[in-house]
C-alpha cells in the first residue's frame, strides 16, 4: 500500500480538518467568503432588530397611541424584511458557486493524485470503492467551510445580538436562561462523539454497497451466464441491509438534539410566561419590555437549534473531508530520485542484471538475468507462475526491483524519471482497454499530438483500417464501455494501433493473442508483426506462431532463468522444458503458422 503521510495540520479532529481546509482555500475564496459574510451580518442584524423594535410598537404605538411614529417603525420593519431577503439570496448564491468550485478543485486534486500511485495501490483496492469514497465524500470540504461560515456569520451573529436585546430588555431573565443551558450542550457534545464512529462506518458500508453493483455491472454477462443473480443479490442486500442500520442510527443520534432542544425551549418559554404575567398582574410592570424579550427568545430558538446541530453536522461533514484527507495524503510507493535523469534511448537495448522481486514476502523472480538485444525480438515463455507478466511490469516501473538493475542502453531504470521511461515504451496487454470516447480518440492516446493522417495509418498498419471504416461513424464511431460493441479481435488491434502511432522504441506485449479465436489471432498476429518491425519487443508467448519468429526465447520456471535461444536451438534440446513445452503446442502451432 502507499503510505499515509502525516500532515503537519493534525487532521483527526473537527478543528484539524478546519483548519486544514481554511489553509487550502480561504485564501483563493476570500472574496467569495467576504461578500457571503456581509450578507448573513445583514441577515443577523435584521433579525435582531424586529426584535429590537417590539418594545417601541408595544408601548408607544399601542400603550401611549403614538400615531406620528407608527408609520416610521413600520418602514422600518419593511426595509428590515427587504434587506433580509437580499442579503438571504446573496449569501446562499455566493455560497453555492464558491463550494461548487472548492467541489470542482477537489475532484480534479484527487484525479490528478490518483495518477501519481503506482499499480500497487490499484491492485490493493477495489477500484468501485475508491469511485464511491470519492463521489459520496468530496462534499465534505464544502460543507465543513459553509458550515462553519453559516454558522458563525449568521447564527452566532444572530443568537449573540438577540441574546444582547434579551439582556437589555430583562437582565434576570437573561441570567435564568443562561444558567438553564450548560446540561443541554453537554449532551449535545456527547451525541457528537458518538456520531462519529456510526458516521464512518456507514460510509464505508455505502461504499461497499456502492462497489459491489458496480461491479455486477460490469461483469453483467459473467453473473448471467453462471446464473449468480440471486446469489450477488443476497450479498448486496445484506451490505445494504447493514448499511441500512448504521444509516438508521445515525438519524437517531442526529435527531436526539430535537427533544433536548425542544424541551429546553419550552422550558424557557414557560417559564418567561409565568414570570412576566406575574410581574404585569402583581406589579403593573408595562408590556413593552416583555413583548421585546419574548420576541428576541423566539426568534433566538431558531439560530440555538441550528447551533445545536452544529457540532453533529460539523461531525458528519468532518468525517467525509478527513477520508478525502487519508486518500490525498497516500504518498506514491514510488518517487523519481533525486539523482534521476531523462532517458536517451539509442539501440533500446534491454537487460537484466541478477534481478530479483516478491509481492509482499512472496518472492516471484530469483536472480533474473537476460539481454533483450535492440531492434529484435525476445520472447518469455514458461508454465503460468514462473514471473513473465512481473517482467513485462518491472520494464515500465509499474514494480521496482527488490534487488538487482534494469538497463536500458546503460542506464539503470531506477535512475531515471518514470515519466522519460515510460514514454520510450509503448505496451499491449491481454486484455485490451478502450476509454470512452470514439475509436479516433482511443489510436490518439497513444499519442495526443498525432494528425489524422498519422492515426490512420496506424489503423491501416494494425489491421483496422477496414472494420473501422465499416462502423456506423468510422473513426467517429464511440466504442462504448471499453468497446463493448466491439469484438475481442477488433479491440485488441485498436490497442496496437495505439501502441503504433505511439511510435516507440520499445514494446511490450503480454499474451495479446491468448484470449482470441484463430480467424481473429490471425489478423491480430499480422498487425504484430507490423508492430515489432524495427522495434525492441518483449512479448510473454503464449502462442507457437509468436515464439517461432523471436530472436531470442527466454525459458522461465519458478522466478528463474532456465534456457535462452531460439526456437531451433531449443526445441533440440532433450528433457529442456521448452522442447516439452513445443511438443505439447506442435498441434497448435501446425493450425496457426
Amino acid at each position: 500500500m502507499e503510505k499515509s503521510a502525516n500532515k503537519s495540520v493534525n487532521s483527526d479532529t473537527v478543528t484539524g480538518v478546519l483548519k486544514r481546509i481554511i489553509a487550502e482555500n480561504g485564501r483563493d475564496h476570500i472574496a467569495g467568503y467576504a461578500f457571503a459574510i456581509a450578507c448573513l451580518v445583514i441577515v443577523a442584524l435584521s433579525t435582531a432588530y424586529t426584535a429590537w423594535i417590539m418594545r417601541t410598537i408595544i408601548d408607544e404605538a399601542f400603550a401611549n397611541r403614538r400615531g406620528d411614529i407608527v408609520w416610521v417603525i413600520c418602514l422600518s420593519i419593511f426595509l428590515a424584511f427587504v434587506a433580509r431577503g437580499f442579503a438571504s439570496y446573496g449569501q446562499a448564491v455566493a455560497l453555492s458557486k464558491v463550494g461548487n468550485n472548492i467541489v470542482a478543485r477537489y475532484q480534479k486534486r484527487i484525479y490528478a493524485h490518483l495518477m501519481t500511485l503506482s499499480v500497487g495501490f490499484y491492485n490493493d483496492t477495489r477500484s468501485a470503492q475508491i469511485a464511491a469514497q470519492v463521489s459520496q465524500n468530496v462534499s465534505g470540504i464544502r460543507d465543513v467551510m459553509n458550515l462553519t461560515i453559516t454558522s458563525t456569520a449568521r447564527d452566532l451573529l444572530s443568537f449573540v445580538s438577540l441574546v444582547a436585546v434579551m439582556i437589555y430588555q430583562d437582565p434576570l431573565l437573561s441570567l435564568i436562561i443562561f444558567v438553564m443551558a450548560p446540561p443541554l450542550m453537554l449532551g449535545l457534545r456527547y451525541l457528537s462523539k458518538r456520531l462519529r464512529q456510526v458516521t464512518k462506518e456507514a460510509i464505508h458500508l455505502n461504499s461497499r454497497a456502492f462497489g459491489a453493483m458496480q461491479e455486477s455491472i460490469q461483469g453483467i454477462s459473467i453473473v448471467k451466464a453462471f446464473t449468480m443473480e440471486s446469489e450477488l443479490e443476497k450479498r448486496v442486500n445484506k451490505i445494504i441491509d447493514v448499511a441500512e442500520g448504521r444509516s438508521n442510527k445515525i438519524a437517531r443520534l442526529s435527531e436526539r438534539n430535537a427533544p433536548m432542544t425542544e424541551s429546553f425551549a419550552g422550558l424557557a418559554v414557560a417559564g418567561v410566561l409565568a414570570y412576566a404575567a406575574y410581574r404585569s398582574i402583581y406589579h403593573n410592570v408595562p408590556p413593552g419590555a416583555f413583548f421585546s424579550f419574548v420576541t428576541a427568545l423566539l426568534l433566538a430558538y431558531d439560530p440555538l437549534r441550528r447551533l445545536a446541530k452544529l457540532q453533529v453536522q460539523m461531525e458528519r461533514a468532518a468525517v467525509n473531508a478527513r477520508m478525502i484527507y487519508e486518500l490525498l495524503d497516500m504518498e506514491p510507493r514510488q518517487r523519481d530520485l533525486p539523482d534521476a535523469k531523462l532517458l536517451k534511448a539509442t539501440e533500446a537495448r534491454i537487460e537484466f542484471r541478477n534481478v530479483s522481486f516478491a509481492y509482499g514476502k512472496e518472492p516471484v523472480l530469483n536472480g533474473v538475468s537476460f539481454v533483450a538485444e535492440g531492434g529484435k525480438t525476445t520472447a518469455l515463455v514458461g508454465p503460468s507462475g514462473a514471473g513473465k507478466s512481473t517482467i513485462i511490469n518491472l520494464i515500465p516501473r509499474f514494480y521496482d526491483p527488490t534487488s538487482g538493475e534494469i538497463i536500458i542502453d546503460g542506464q539503470d531504470v531506477a535512475h531515471v524519471t518514470k515519466q522519460s521511461l515510460r514514454e520510450q515504451l509503448a505496451y499491449v496487454s491481454q486484455q485490451p482497454y478502450l476509454f470512452e470516447g470514439s475509436i479516433r480518440d482511443n489510436i490518439r492516446y497513444g499519442r495526443p499530438d498525432a494528425t489524422d493522417a498519422e492515426i490512420e495509418e496506424a489503423a491501416r498498419l494494425a489491421y483496422a483500417h477496414d472494420f473501422i471504416m465499416a462502423q456506423p461513424d468510422g473513426y467517429d464511431t464511440a466504442v462504448g464501455e471499453n468497446g463493448v460493441t466491439l469484438s475481442g479481435g477488433q479491440r485488441q488491434r485498436l490497442s496496437i494501433a495505439r501502441a503504433l502511432v505511439r511510435n516507440a522504441p520499445i514494446l511490450l506485449l503480454d499474451e495479446a493473442t491468448s484470449a482470441l479465436d484463430t480467424e481473429s489471432e490471425a489478423a491480430v498476429q499480422k498487425a504484430l508483426d507490423e508492430a515489432m518491425t524495427g522495434r525492441t519487443v518483449v512479448v510473454i508467448a503464449h502462442r507457437l506462431s509468436t515464439v517461432v519468429r523471436a530472436d531470442k526465447i527466454v525459458v522461465m520456471q519458478q522466478g528463474r532463468v532456465v534456457e535462452e535461444g531460439n526456437h531451433e536451438t531449443l526445441a533440440k534440446l532433450e528433457d529442456g522444458l521448452y522442447a516439452r513445452l513445443n511438443n505439447l503446442q506442435r498441434p497448435a502451432a501446425s493450425n496457426t503458422i
